[in-house]
């Protein structure tokens, strides 16, 4: 439950940069931690 929570959290303030087309072999490490971050909550909320 926590973790669903977390994830529409995720949802409103951290950006989707699917939406952008981002480049993953040009992101920065910044950027590859949101990623990595709201990767690891999906997973955690849906499991």
């Amino acid at each position: 439950m926590f973790f669903k929570f977390l994830a529409k959290v995720n949802k409103v303030l951290l950006p989707s940069y699917t939406k952008r087309r981002l480049d993953l072999s040009k992101a920065s490490k910044f950027q590859l931690a949101i990623i990595g971050w709201r990767y690891y909550v999906t997973t955690k909320a849906l499991g």
